[in-house]
């Protein structure tokens, strides 16, 4: 056994019984390179990466490989998921120097971090032009021994360039404004052009949920009428909806499609995927009242509370891609999900097989591996109380298969943004359980995840704390998640603890001379750049996020200090806006909220009071981009009452009934009593 057993994160332990001498990311690993004089070999995956489980058997098991490797490297191991800043750092090298990126990340370091060799996936033999993983090792020992002198200054060339990278967006951004009409226009339109609309979503195989640029085009669509951004996102929910990246049996989402029409998916479940897309079709059934959006919300949101909630009541992070296929006896990618015909007549008989193949799309032929399909739902049923009852029977049979392992660390930022996804669908959907979820994760954050200096931790398990500093991402989805749960519940704990949240964002990751933000705090870990991307990923990146926060906490306090940040922070998106829109959507619907405001809601009524419930659910229900909604009671006589919101001071009833008030940069439109007068004030429908 290495030194992974005692790690918090399932992936290292994963390699805790490999014969590879495996250290984690640390000074002490360095430090044991430099006094044995040799490279660093770096592995970066995660634990529902297939393909980093595809290298750890082949070649991480080999006896005779990791002989050879822990006589001429110090092995280090880390995971993506709880060191993204490490993975940042060297991804952008790999991709620099291969022109693409992926993992298993596998890079070659000085004993000074300076990488100077890399690659993704190694096979064990050589394969389609890919030397062997031993080859590799061989040939990189080779030029450390004999060629050090040039090894040494190309590590130096490496580091010199990825510096001068990082300056770009610091001195850059400074110099732009935030997204204006035009921009926001000229995004929309760079989008048009690769939307499928065919298939739904954007560009070519594979697919990715494009989440973040379906809240855009939602917020545009409300500020501007745009039927042309509504008609993107509608049809791109819809598409995804009804392919196979989508559970037909168990709700949620897999990571992506690897073809164009959302038939067969990359099946690892993400936490972060889940979460955007819960907020997602909850935001799409709140623009347009669609049935198929608001049914794909609840068993999102379901699958969320009945597979990735944890004991302690935070959210896991993954479920695996793989799973143990009874037929061959090993692990098969997809196993857990995929039917035949005769799989389906198995389980529910003959006649209800048929139907459960022509409802489902599965075929003789099959739409997967070895005649298997992933389920479908291309249209909907005529008989629902049919395919109900099918569904769950198949369901039930599903359960009953070997099921994918669960990456059941929690990492904050991801737990960020299922808070504010199970918070806002609860209060909309009317399922108070979903709220209460909410509720718990953000209670294991503050308790396990947040320091007595006020400092998030990026990881915990089993309720125990990681070691490893939280970033960016940590620090602004957290913050959105307490601003969503204080817009739903009114305690105004939730919104002074996004408040100190974003002023530790303000003192440790923003550049003061240009407003850019740093994805690291400024006393964290020094690499060998500090990382700063505004580009969104898999989830929204940490500067448009904070971005997003900073403006909807502003919003609330009246606080200029914040709106500027969040006004600087956005320069970017203006620059990117109609060049890279596909890449910066969650920092275009945050450039949407402050175009129009964003809006500002003081709901102020007795608690218990259904006038005030009646109220509060429709400021909650308006489209208005970015819109933010406080609730209080008013003061003992009747008078306005803040609870220390400064949006809700003065605030009084109207007439003794309880009042909405709806304004921007705290000058307010005259208050109304009435739901239906608030929700169209706000853009939205009564529901």
């Amino acid at each position: 056994m290495n030194r992974l057993a005692d790690a918090t994160s399932p992936y290292l332990q994963q390699h805790a019984d490999n014969p590879v001498d495996w250290w984690p990311w640390g000074p002490e690993a360095f430090d044991e390179a430099r006094r044995r004089g040799v490279p660093v070999l770096l592995s970066v995956g995660y634990a529902a990466c297939h393909w980093c489980h595809v290298m750890a058997h082949e070649s991480f098991e080999d006896e005779a490989l990791a002989e050879y490797a822990n006589e001429r490297f110090v092995a280090v191991k880390v995971d993506r998921e709880e060191r993204p800043d490490v993975d940042a750092v060297y991804m952008e090298a790999v991709q620099a120097a291969t022109g693409q990126g992926g993992w298993p990340m596998t890079v070659f370091l000085t004993p000074d971090k300076d990488p100077f060799y890399f690659g993704t996936y190694f096979p064990p033999e050589p394969r389609h032009g890919m030397p062997s993983f031993r080859q590799v090792l061989e040939g990189v020992d080779s030029a450390w021994r004999e060629r050090r002198e040039e090894v040494g200054e190309v590590a130096a060339r490496i580091r010199a360039d990825l510096a001068e990278r990082a300056s770009v967006y610091s001195t850059g951004s400074g110099v732009h404004q935030p997204p204006g009409e035009a921009d926001l226009h000229q995004a929309l339109v760079a989008l048009s052009r690769s939307f499928d609309a065919a298939r739904g979503g954007f560009g070519g195989a594979p697919k990715f949920p494009p989440a973040m640029v379906v809240e855009f085009l939602l917020r545009h669509h409300a500020r501007t009428g745009s039927e042309a951004a509504l008609e993107m996102a509608v049809r791109t929910g819809e598409a995804m909806a009804r392919g196979g990246i989508h559970d037909q049996l168990g709700g949620g989402f897999a990571r992506y499609s690897v073809d164009a029409g959302w038939v067969v998916p990359h099946f690892e479940k993400m936490l972060y995927d889940n979460a955007l897309l819960l907020r997602a079709y909850l935001h799409l059934w709140r623009a347009t009242g669609d049935g198929l959006a608001r049914r794909v919300a609840l068993a999102t949101a379901d699958f969320l509370l009945r597979e990735l909630r944890t004991p302690e009541g935070a959210f896991a992070s993954a479920l695996d891609a793989d799973s143990l296929d009874p037929a061959s006896g090993k692990p098969a990618e997809g196993a857990y999900y995929a039917w035949t015909p005769e799989q389906l007549a198995e389980v529910l008989g003959e006649a209800d097989g048929g139907y459960a193949a022509e409802l489902f799309e599965v075929t003789p032929e099959g739409t997967f591996e070895h005649g298997s399909s992933v389920l479908q739902l291309l249209r909907d049923p005529e008989d629902r109380a049919a395919a109900e009852r099918v569904r769950a029977r198949l369901f039930e049979a599903r359960a009953g298969r070997p099921a994918p392992a669960r990456d059941d660390k929690v990492v904050a930022a991801w737990n960020g943004l299922a808070i504010a996804a199970l918070a806002e669908t609860g209060a909309l959907l009317e399922r108070p359980d979903l709220v209460e979820a909410a509720e718990r994760a953000a209670d294991l954050l503050l308790a396990v995840h947040l320091t007595p200096e006020g400092r998030l931790l990026r990881t915990s398990r089993d309720g125990r704390a990681g070691a490893n500093a939280g970033v960016l991402e940590d620090y602004a989805d957290t913050a959105e998640g307490f601003l969503a749960l204080y817009a739903v519940t009114g305690e105004a704990e939730w919104l002074q603890l996004a408040g100190g949240l974003l002023d530790t964002v303000l003192k440790h990751f923003a550049d003061e001379a240009s407003g850019a933000l740093y994805d690291t705090a400024d006393d964290a870990e020094e690499l060998i750049r500090r990382p700063q991307d505004p580009t969104d990923n898999a989830t929204p990146s940490g500067w448009t996020a904070a971005a997003n926060a900073l403006l909807g906490y502003a919003a609330y306090t009246g606080s200029a200090r914040h709106r500027t940040a969040a006004e600087r922070a956005l320069g970017i998106v203006g620059a990117l806006a109609s060049r890279a829109p596909r890449f910066i959507g969650w920092g275009l619907a945050a450039a949407e909220a402050l175009a129009d405001g964003p809006r500002e809601v003081a709901v102020v009524g007795p608690a218990g009071d259904p006038a005030t419930a009646a109220l509060h659910r429709a400021a909650l229900l308006g489209t208005a981009p970015g819109a933010v909604v406080a609730l209080g009671e008013p003061g003992a006589d009747g008078g306005p009452g803040s609870d220390g919101v400064p949006l809700l001071a003065d605030r009084p009833l109207v007439g003794g009934a309880p009042a909405a008030y709806v304004c921007r940069h705290f000058s307010c439109d005259a208050p109304t009593t009435d739901p239906e007068v608030l929700v169209e004030r706000l853009g939205g429908t009564a529901r």
